[in-house]
């Protein structure tokens, strides 16, 4: 028996549309969210019901919690969504709870209302649907608290989850809340940084997702790094397959860790590099001096290398592509990155030999 094409796609549209990911991610956003509810449960958040404070758990925080951990960059997830959303939501449930005597009319008011006044509110957050049906759906809770209700535990709850969420994504490596695209870049001027630079202004960029209708689901800022990432991606492509191996430099002058900070800056001035690597012998690759480590310095620092050395710059291999390299250095938070085979440094791919790898491509 043949299966028809047409129902082949109808089933393929039944299967899952959000790209897989890996598992430290899933166990991050997972670990983001225990700990958040526990936080909130343990020291703020009551598990029972508590009529006299309002301070205790409802169900709707834990779908607050999947988005504030699990997709914290969503235009969804963001803390006026969250906060001024959930917020919103429990004061037209009380309110439709407090004048409509009919639960099912009730129920699907409370949350009808809700999804409006959160869209006009630019606040829309998923879970304010189950804070309007959780506020329907308790009128005795509602009854003791009235719209206190919406102060604590909504309000209250929500911003303790934003705040927990804020300080997870620091530690956990990830941005929260969104950066927006006129956010100041890591030279603190008012210029978007270089990969989100994708000549449409912030405006412009809205109104493609609202043609698309894509605006509750991504963000101008995210939008604009897209764009670049995919501008960085076209570049990289039109050159070809070049490699790290292919540009970078080989006659490396290096320090080993225990060389004084002032012989450092002898040979920042003597070869006008802007980076340096620090190795021990045999050349294992330790980290990297940034002439802005002195430059930032109140004064020139008396000690060993390892002083100023960093050790969480990005590293590259012998085969890595240019459009890698293209992206690790597009935002300036570093200038060149170490080229390893193994432990060993083999060479250092710097802005100019990126430059460089551009220029003999246009010239062919």
């Amino acid at each position: 028996m043949t299966v028809p094409p047409s129902l082949i796609s109808a089933l393929r549209a039944l299967g899952p549309s959000v790209a897989s990911v890996p598992l430290t991610e899933a166990v991050r956003a997972g670990i983001g969210a225990v700990v958040g509810l526990v936080f909130a449960g343990l020291f703020v958040l009551s598990p029972a019901i508590d009529s006299q404070l309002g301070l205790y758990l409802i169900a709707p925080f834990g779908a607050s919690s999947v988005l504030l951990f699990a997709v914290p960059n969503s235009p969804l997830a963001q803390p006026w969504a969250a906060i001024v959303g959930n917020t919103v939501a429990a004061l037209i449930g009380v309110a439709v709870c407090l004048h409509i005597a009919d639960p099912a009319l009730r129920i699907a008011l409370a949350v009808g209302l809700a999804i409006t006044a959160t869209i006009l509110c630019r606040a829309l957050h998923p879970p304010a649907g189950a804070v309007a049906m959780t506020a329907a759906m308790s009128p005795e809770a509602i009854a003791d608290l009235g719209y206190r209700f919406a102060l604590t535990p909504v309000a209250a709850g929500t911003l303790l989850l934003v705040l927990v969420a804020t300080l997870y994504a620091r530690l956990t490596g990830r941005h929260y809340p969104m950066r927006q695209v006129d956010d100041r870049n890591a030279n603190h001027t008012v210029d978007s940084s270089p990969s989100t630079r994708a000549g449409l202004s912030a405006a412009q960029l809205n109104t493609l997702l609202e043609r698309y209708r894509q605006n509750f689901n991504l963000g101008a800022g995210d939008l604009a790094r897209l764009v670049g990432a995919a501008e960085l991606q076209a570049a990289a492509q039109q050159v070809g397959p070049v490699t790290a191996g292919s540009i970078m430099s080989r006659d490396l002058v290096t320090v080993e860790p225990d060389k004084s900070v002032q012989d450092v800056a002898a040979l920042f001035r003597r070869h006008r590099f802007t980076s340096i690597p620090v190795t021990s012998k045999g050349q294992r690759y330790l980290g990297m001096i940034f002439q802005i480590h002195l430059i930032t310095a109140d004064t020139v620092p008396i000690g060993p290398a390892r002083v100023l050395m960093e050790t969480s710059v990005p590293v590259a291999f012998m085969d890595t592509p240019l459009g890698t390299l293209l992206a690790l250095m597009a935002d300036g938070e570093v200038d060149a990155v170490p080229v390893l085979t193994g432990q060993q440094l083999v060479g250092v791919v710097t802005r100019t030999d990126l430059i460089s790898a551009f220029a003999r491509h246009s010239m062919s």
